[in-house]
């Protein structure tokens, strides 16, 4: 019964901008793109808030 329960809360998991940003990151297809990539998240990409 719990399993159902931990299943349905991990429906609506929001991921944090650290988990966002290591997705982003293992999305690159070369060393080229890796480091582009690393440049955005270091100008802040997935740390601005609209607000």
């Amino acid at each position: 019964m719990f399993e159902r329960v931990k299943e349905f809360i991990r429906a609506f998991h929001i991921p944090t901008a650290a988990e966002l940003e290591r997705e982003y990151l293992n999305g690159a297809s070369n060393r080229v793109d890796l480091e582009f990539r690393q440049r955005q998240i270091d100008r802040g990409l997935f740390r601005r808030f609209d607000g």
